[in-house]
């Protein structure tokens, strides 16, 4: 079936008593939280980059988060992210040194009562975090070549509640993916929604497909995929206009425009839920590609 937008949210602001329907083969999947209630998670996020059959790289970062409901309303939940435990392959000590900047990094985040996320309250807390943290390698890597713009790269990210918001929290935007939706096994649900543009232009248009794949009722959960397809023609375009004021920035020739043409982004997502809206396991993977080269992110989020 196609939803169009508006029809999609509606489908996630609907009422529920339960998650799993055995009558009409439907869960809805919602947060049944207690304060201070807490699950801690482990995380891997694998960055691998493929020249046609060949992988030419391959980095792991993995680390821990324990998630605490901090406070519970009738309308919301703020719930906190603590981060540690980052490690990265990498033997290069600057890469090692800028993960540590978020190690015990606390991020709290809002949710509606449903469990849909809707902000990150202390944005401010953790920008500064993150800048105390960027300007003590400032200070240690001060000889290394194009440090400041590395650092000022990574900075970017937290500078403002939208970016922080759209970018730093990416973790907690595919734990909460399914929340506040109702679902009905094997039915397919498509529809459009706008993603963030990391160029800095217009979000692109993406389309969507949501769908229940499976019931356990034994053990009270089921599984949920999605697929996500960012518009390519709006992708190439905002990829060369990147590409050619990056170009002149460095006086180097410009790219031409067969030279992203073609270029796709896809995430498929699939999330494990207990029937108390706490995730037992997740992951997403995200594939770029352009001609024959293709990069990709898998991340994978498993209860402790």
């Amino acid at each position: 079936m196609k939803f169009p937008i508006l029809a999609v949210i509606t489908m996630m602001t609907i009422q529920a008593f339960g998650q799993i329907n055995l009558e009409d083969s439907t869960v809805q999947v919602i947060g049944f939280w207690d304060k201070n209630e807490k699950q801690s998670y482990s995380v891997s996020l694998e960055k691998i980059k493929v020249k046609g059959s060949d992988t030419t790289s391959r980095e792991m970062i993995t680390y821990d988060v324990d998630i605490t409901i901090k406070d519970s309303t009738s309308n919301s939940y703020v719930i906190e992210w603590f981060y540690k435990d980052f490690k990265h392959n990498s033997q290069n000590k600057f890469v090692q040194k800028m993960l540590s900047v978020s190690h015990d990094m606390k991020v709290l985040i809002k949710t509606d009562e449903f469990g849909i996320l809707q902000e990150v309250i202390n944005w401010e807390e953790v920008r500064d975090y993150v800048k105390k943290g960027t300007n003590v390698l400032r200070e240690e890597f001060k000889d290394t070549p194009k440090i400041e713009e590395i650092i000022s790269q990574v900075e970017s990210t937290y500078l403002s509640k939208a970016g922080i918001e759209s970018q730093a929290i990416l973790d907690a935007h595919q734990f909460y993916n399914f929340h506040g939706a109702k679902y009905k096994l094997g039915e397919v649900l498509e529809g459009q929604l706008k993603t963030t543009n990391l160029y800095g232009t217009e979000p692109f248009d993406t389309e969507v497909t949501v769908y229940l794949d499976e019931i356990n009722i034994e053990d009270n959960n089921y599984i949920i995929r999605s697929t996500q397809n960012v518009n390519s023609d709006q992708l190439a375009e905002a990829t060369f206009t990147y590409l050619t004021n990056l170009s002149k920035k460095m006086g180097a020739p410009g790219p031409k425009r067969e030279d992203v043409s073609g270029i796709t982004n896809e995430t498929l997502t699939a999330s494990r839920i207990h029937g108390s809206g706490w995730v037992i396991y997740s992951i997403l993977t995200k594939t770029v590609s352009a001609d024959d080269v293709s990069n990709i992110e898998e991340r994978i989020m498993q209860i402790k």
